[in-house]
């Protein structure tokens, strides 16, 4: 038997977005656009209509913006969304936010209708509508509470850190529940480039470390949170002086620029046992060979749960790959960072 189409719903106050969309997703196998709404008020009717699989929305709308609207439906109906936004400082910010309020994944309008961009733009979004129809929106999960330092905090093991679709909100959460002095943390979320500034800077307001993108050369220091731009791989080097940053260009590795699996190897290969690694919720399996390479290297190794997860991708593969010492729901994760990050190496287990 076929399997049944994924049925989209598309709001979006312009007439030729919706027009766009439609022709795209309607050309492809396996998909069924569903309605359209101009605005928030149109879309709640025409979502009650047609009881949709995954909806597109757009940040910028009139009557209520797409960020008020987002959080209304997380709230009272909970289903896969996938933000469409303006490439402008402004639209990145409210997508960052957008994500942490529970959207599956975003993807920036492209700037003209034909050609080589467009069916670029297509490709990724049929990609992000995918894996937003299969994620997992639960039951509203437990934060985590702040978290205490367990013994000494400075001079610890640093922490390596890889998260995809899901990631943005569980990323907030995990650092808003560590104190100031944390170790330091190396970051690989799977977003493009243009969203990291506006993420590293929202992350930098919201928790007590310092956030910023991770600029090659740039030293790794207790209390800090470094990510990866986004279009370029971030490793761990190290020298007389310390930790620092390898930013670099190159082929995508195990599907990403910026790989997960990049960032854990180099920390297997420069840091081995003094480091946890962290694995969060993700589609696919980067990560996973490079968490199997941490752990062999003495690491303490930490996966989200699969009831946790909004996709259980990443850290399902990193487990089969034999890479995760301990599986644990996202909200108990900050303090086993730090418990692992302070404890003697004979105490990690």
């Amino acid at each position: 038997m076929m399997a049944k189409p994924i049925r989209v719903a598309i709001v979006d106050d312009s007439a030729l977005m919706r027009r766009m969309l439609t022709e795209a997703l309607s050309a492809e196998p396996g998909f069924e656009v569903v309605g359209h709404a101009a605005d928030p008020f149109e879309a709640r009717e025409m979502i009650k209509a047609t009881n949709p699989d995954v909806l597109t929305l757009d940040v910028e709308m009139p009557k209520m913006d797409g960020l008020t609207f987002l959080d209304k439906i997380m709230t009272l109906r909970p289903m896969p969304v996938v933000m469409v936004s303006t490439l402008t400082r402004e639209g990145a910010d409210a997508t960052v936010k957008a994500l942490e309020l529970g959207a599956i994944d975003c993807i920036g309008k492209p700037n003209g209708a034909e050609g080589e961009r467009f069916a670029d733009f297509r490709d990724e979004l049929i990609g992000k509508l995918k894996i937003a129809a299969s994620a997992r929106l639960g039951a509203p999960r437990p934060k985590p509470v702040r978290a205490k330092a367990a013994g000494r905090v400075g001079g610890s093991r640093l922490i390596a850190l890889g998260a995809s679709t899901g990631g943005v909100e569980r990323i907030r959460d995990i650092l808003e529940a560590l104190p100031e002095g944390s170790p330091p943390i190396l970051i690989v979320q799977h977003m493009g480039a243009f969203y990291v500034p506006s993420f590293a800077a929202r992350l930098d307001r919201q928790s007590a470390l310092t956030v910023r993108v991770a600029e090659h050369g740039a030293r790794v220091n207790v209390g800090e949170v470094l990510i990866a731009p986004g279009d370029r791989h971030l490793a761990l080097r190290k020298d007389a002086f310390g930790y620092s940053c390898e930013i670099s260009d190159g082929p995508p590795v195990s599907g990403h620029r910026a790989s997960v699996d990049v960032l854990f190897n180099s920390v297997a290969e420069v840091a081995g046992a003094g480091a946890v690694g962290v694995i969060l919720s993700g589609m696919g399996r980067d990560g996973a060979s490079g968490m199997a390479a941490m752990r062999a290297a003495g690491a303490w190794t930490i996966g989200e749960n699969e009831q946790s997860c909004v996709v259980y991708g990443m850290p399902r593969m990193a487990k089969l790959a034999g890479g995760i010492a301990v599986e644990m729901p996202l909200n108990q994760i900050p303090a086993e960072m730090l418990r692992a990050a302070a404890a003697p190496g004979d105490r990690l287990k």
